[in-house]
């Protein structure tokens, strides 16, 4: 005997995505990066780990810094979600982004936008951060080239904050 798995359920889902609301039809146990890569197409949002270990997939859910590979898509209906998309303004870097070019806080570029998106839900609710509160806010984002000091210049940088 055969066991067939249930057919995979497809809702609606109505969220604001970048400052624009959008409804897509999604299965219930789409992930909320493979709705951001293959629904929406906002690429710059990157799998790493596939497990909430890494933070490469981190983007903004109502201004909390969350892993979009361990989200459910669905649980975000009604919210605010923002990706590294959302950062750049008519084509101009945002001062996080900007300081991240400028400080060499990228190298790969890997790690990059979820480490951003975690540094600008820091700088939202704590404009000018220590570096221990900074390292605190990015712990749960990796970096394999960096070796973290030129990310933690970057983001005091961006807060206008001098060493």
């Amino acid at each position: 005997m055969h066991k067939h798995s249930p057919p995979s359920t497809k809702r609606l889902l109505k969220l604001k995505l970048n400052g624009r609301w959008r409804e897509d039809a999604v299965s219930e146990q789409e992930l909320l990066v493979d709705y951001l890569r293959d629904v929406t197409h906002l690429t710059g949002t990157k799998i790493g780990c596939d497990g909430g270990e890494c933070g490469a997939c981190t983007v903004l859910v109502d201004g909390e810094a969350v892993p979009s590979c361990i989200t459910l898509a669905v649980r975000c209906e009604g919210r605010n979600v923002e990706t590294i998309e959302a950062l750049a303004t008519q084509g101009r870097l945002s001062r996080l982004q900007s300081a991240f070019h400028e400080k060499l806080g990228t190298q790969c570029g890997f790690c990059t936008p979820g480490m951003i998106m975690a540094a600008e839900a820091l700088l939202r609710s704590n404009p000018t951060p220590t570096d221990g509160e900074i390292r605190t806010a990015l712990s749960g984002n990796l970096c394999r080239c960096t070796g973290y000091v030129k990310i933690i210049e970057s983001v005091k940088a961006a807060a206008g904050v001098t060493s």
